[in-house]
């Protein structure tokens, strides 16, 4: 059976953020064997969620399919956009890509490619939301970071939610008397990153982006989630047929009755 991954990302006009998306999606189709691996986006770029669960779907049926949103916490597109839209389709959807340790690995290589010394306090810049789920999910995040460097982090938000980028990068050069990076939490360029180089921090790190670890997280939420549809089928299958066999055997006991 023919088995599709389909990586759903935000979607942004900025065609870099776009590329990148496809960057990531296109590394993950290198290491993904025998899965195929399709992009849809929720908004503002092409193919939307609905066509590319349509093209997924005629492809390797629903059965087939599992959603791996490219989100980093959980919140309003997940639950709202792409859980209805799963949910109609008859998909099931992996968890968000964060929290999780792989994604320190990825920010603390961002964090070296920016020059950031490996002390320094960090502020984990994310794009901000006014879900609690999706703002414990990037505190949880920063603790993951903090424990790996030994140094302080604190998350913080682009918009919708406190502290700001600028608030945590004050705070944290008063209390240890340092300059600040600004990690960017966030999987694309866009409006988002630009609003963090706009910051106060003395470093911003760029997204991020297609690194290898973002694709083994990637495939491993495909894997996780279709292994527990599959078992779910199986039981629902199981379930189905001894309400068959039930059935068809008091049917027979009740023609020998009557016999």
């Amino acid at each position: 059976m023919t088995r599709v991954l389909l990586a759903v990302a935000h979607g942004s006009r900025d065609p870099a953020a776009q590329q990148c998306v496809l960057s990531l999606t296109n590394r993950v189709a290198r290491s993904a064997d025998g899965i195929a691996v399709r992009t849809a986006f929720v908004q503002n770029a092409k193919p939307s969620l609905a066509e590319g669960l349509d093209d997924a779907a005629a492809q390797a049926g629903p059965d087939g399919v599992v959603v791996v949103p490219l989100l980093l916490s959980s919140g309003y597109h997940l639950s709202s956009d792409i859980a209805g839209a799963v949910r109609a389709a008859g998909v099931p959807v992996a968890r968000p890509l964060g929290p999780d340790p792989r994604l320190v690995r990825a920010l603390s290589d961002r964090l070296r490619a920016a020059g950031v010394p490996g002390q320094a306090p960090v502020v984990l810049a994310a794009a901000g939301s006014s879900d609690p789920r999706a703002l414990a999910d990037t505190r949880r995040q920063a603790a993951m970071l903090a424990a790996h460097r030994g140094a302080p982090v604190v998350a913080a938000f682009a918009t919708a939610a406190r502290p700001t980028v600028d608030e945590a990068v004050s705070f944290l050069a008063h209390v240890t008397g340092q300059s600040v990076a600004v990690a960017a939490y966030l999987l694309a360029p866009g409006l988002f990153h630009d609003r963090l180089w706009a910051s106060t921090g003395t470093w911003v790190s760029g997204p991020i982006g297609d690194h290898p670890a973002v694709a083994e997280l990637i495939l491993d939420r495909f894997t996780d989630r279709a292994g527990t549809a599959t078992a779910a089928r199986s039981l629902c299958l199981a379930g189905a047929r001894r309400s068959m066999a039930d059935w068809t055997g008091g049917a027979r006991g009740d023609r020998r009755k009557s016999a």
